[in-house]
C-alpha cells in the first residue's frame, strides 16, 4: 500500500515483490478486493495484477469471492499468517501473556482464530484443576454456539454477517444451543454492546465461558482470547468478573502482535 497516498513507481517495484504486494494488500484490506482496486493500490498494471491473482488463485494463496470478481485471502495464506504469528519468538511470549492469565483465573485459557467453517485453536493454557475440558490445540469449533465464535460473528459487517449466517449450520449442541437465526442475531447485537460474547452451556453442557477480542492495528478482530470453566467451579456471571483480567492480557497479545 503507498504510503500517504502516494501512487508507488510501478517500474520500481522488483519482480519478485509484486505478488507480495498483491497478498500484502488483500489482507490489509479485510475485506474482498477486485482487480481494479488492487491495481490502483499497489501501482502495478492491470494486465501484471490479473495475471498474479490468477497465479495466487491456482496455488491457493488467494480465493475468488462468491461475487465471482474480488478476491480474498485462500487457504495458504490463512496457513501462513497462523505460522507467522506461532513463531517461536512471539509464540513464548504469548503463552507467557496466557500462563499468566490462566494462573491469576485459575482456569483454562485459549487463543482462537477464525477458519473456514468455525473456531481454530491456535493456543491454549490448561488450568491445574484435574477437572478439565479437553480441546487441544487444532480443534475446530463451531461460530454460533461457542465464546470465540460468537465474538467474532459480532465483529463481521452486516453483509459479510448476512452471508454467513445464511450458509451456517445452526446445529444444537445442546439444549441451550441458540439455533434460531433471529436469537442469534439478537445475540450477537449485545456482544457487540458489550464487547465480549459468552457460552452458557451452549456448546457443552457442564460448560461455561467468556471471550474477547484480540484485534490488529487497525481494529480489527485477529482472533479472541477465552477462558471456560466447569460448571461446579464457575458460573457465567463469575467467569464475566475475570473480565478486567480477560481485557488487560487481551491488550498485551495486541502489543505483542502489532509491534
Amino acid at each position: 500500500m503507498p504510503e500517504d497516498g502516494a501512487t508507488r513507481d510501478r517500474d520500481t517495484i522488483p519482480t519478485n515483490l509484486r505478488l507480495l504486494y498483491i497478498l500484502e494488500e488483500v489482507a490489509r484490506a479485510g475485506s474482498p478486493v477486485t482487480p481494479t482496486a488492487l491495481a490502483e493500490a499497489t501501482g502495478l498494471h492491470r494486465t501484471t495484477t490479473h495475471r498474479l491473482l490468477a497465479t495466487a488463485e491456482q496455488e491457493g494463496f488467494l480465493q475468488r469471492h462468491v461475487d465471482g470478481r474480488s478476491y480474498a485471502p485462500g487457504r495458504r495464506l490463512r496457513q501462513l499468517a497462523g505460522n507467522t504469528l506461532s513463531s517461536q519468538r512471539i509464540r513464548t511470549e504469548r503463552l507467557a501473556i496466557m500462563e499468566a492469565l490462566a494462573e491469576e483465573v485459575g482456569e483454562t485459557c485459549n487463543l482462537a482464530a477464525p477458519g473456514s467453517h468455525g473456531m481454530i485453536y491456535l493456543d491454549r493454557v490448561e488450568t491445574h484443576w484435574p477437572l478439565r475440558i479437553q480441546l487441544p490445540i487444532g480443534t475446530q469449533v463451531p461460530f454460533h454456539c461457542t465464546a470465540s465464535g460468537k465474538m467474532y460473528l459480532s465483529a463481521l459487517r452486516a453483509d459479510r454477517l448476512d452471508r454467513l449466517l445464511a450458509r451456517l449450520a445452526l446445529d444444537r449442541q445442546t439444549p441451550r444451543t441458540i439455533t434460531d437465526r433471529r436469537a442469534l442475531r439478537a445475540e450477537l447485537a449485545r456482544t457487540r454492546a458489550r464487547g465480549y460474547s459468552t457460552d452458557d452451556e451452549e456448546f457443552m453442557e457442564g460448560m461455561a465461558a467468556v471471550a474477547v477480542a484480540v484485534r490488529d492495528s487497525e481494529g480489527r478482530l485477529l482472533s479472541t482470547l477465552s477462558i471456560h470453566a466447569p460448571l461446579q467451579r464457575h458460573s457465567i456471571d463469575s467467569l464475566v468478573g475475570q473480565l478486567p483480567r480477560l481485557h488487560e492480557a487481551a491488550a498485551r497479545l495486541e502489543e505483542l502482535l502489532t509491534n
